[in-house]
């Protein structure tokens, strides 16, 4: 005689294995469906930063490819805290996505206490690409060479001054990282994106500057700003007559990538349909010409592929905060 108790488990299991098809089904279903309304790339920068534009790329021809239009929404605040806070608290149905970038990294290893957590609670889609900065300073700067600022600040510490996008941005983790291994004394001085440090540096209001390629390389062109290296370990192709910094300053190498995401348990035949569109659109001539001109690499991923690369750069940049004691200016 079989136990009440045991009966009900038992009807319970064949009430789940049969329930378990139709889930799979209805997921199914819902990927072929999907998208049926717009849907919203966050981006953790300001308008007109690398960010927005990969997304406004990619956002236009999944448009054309979905038929339903794809809405870039920068949230530059707290130096993409507040954007990466709204991504992981959306809805897990496709419907909002995130362009996680190597800043966003960074900001997960110098802040405390963050509500968010990048490994869980968001799911992988793929990687886009990478792109190395450039280290250029104002033509009053009396250095010509990455060993001649170096030489010059060390001369005169604390008298010199580097602007970045933020706290937390690549480009202030990169050149706090270049100051740890030279012993170079220079101020930061953080601004509410890169545009506005850009600015300043062609102003003389700062001294120095780490940006990405595209964006400096037209002033460095015309005689406002002095290119010194770029922060690749090798030249680039973007600038080949710049050399690297790790030509002077042995190891030195970092570079920035952007990625897509979406929250945590998005159905995976949704992810697996947002990845398999997002690559074929950045395999194709146009859209790695696009971003070629603006200094970016295409380089794609599946997703257990992104993951961990995730997870090694989290590694990397926390020991590159550890060892540079890199602080976000409050």
């Amino acid at each position: 005689m079989v136990h009440p108790v045991n009966r009900k488990l038992t009807v319970a299991a064949v009430v789940a294995a049969l329930l378990l098809p139709c889930a799979a089904h209805a997921q199914k279903s819902s990927a072929t469906a999907y998208p049926e309304r717009p849907i919203r790339l966050i981006a953790l920068s300001s308008p007109g930063s690398g960010p927005d534009i990969v997304g406004r790329l990619i956002g236009a021809k999944l448009t054309e490819v979905f038929g339903q239009q794809v809405i870039v929404d920068t949230r530059p605040g707290a130096s993409g805290i507040i954007g990466s806070e709204i991504a992981a608290r959306a809805a897990p149905d496709g419907y909002t996505l995130v362009i996680i970038t190597s800043q966003a990294v960074i900001v997960s290893q110098m802040y405390d206490k963050l509500k968010f957590d990048l490994v869980k609670d968001f799911a992988p889609i793929t990687m886009v690409g990478t792109t190395p900065f450039l280290l250029v300073v104002h033509p009053s700067v009396a250095a010509h060479s990455v060993k001649e600022l170096i030489a010059l600040v060390k001369s005169k510490p604390g008298q010199y001054r580097y602007g970045s996008g933020g706290s937390g941005s690549p480009p202030h983790l990169s050149f706090e990282i270049l100051k740890s291994m030279t012993g170079m004394d220079i101020q930061h001085v953080p601004y509410k994106g890169v545009t506005a440090a850009m600015t300043d540096t062609i102003a003389g209001q700062v001294h120095a500057l780490i940006s990405v390629v595209p964006a400096v390389l037209p002033s460095v062109r015309a005689g406002r700003l002095r290119a010194l290296g770029v922060t690749s370990a090798q030249r680039s192709p973007l600038a080949p007559d710049i050399p690297a910094i790790a030509e002077t300053v042995r190891g030195y190498e970092f570079i920035g990538w952007y990625s897509i995401f979406a929250p945590a348990r998005t159905p995976q035949p949704i992810v697996a349909k947002l990845h398999g569109e997002i690559v074929k659109t950045l395999q194709t001539n146009e859209m790695r010409e696009h971003l070629a001109n603006i200094g970016i690499d295409p380089l794609t991923s599946a997703p257990n592929e992104l993951s961990a690369y995730l997870a090694a750069q989290m590694k990397k940049m926390r020991e590159a905060v550890v060892t540079s004691g890199a602080r976000p200016d409050r």
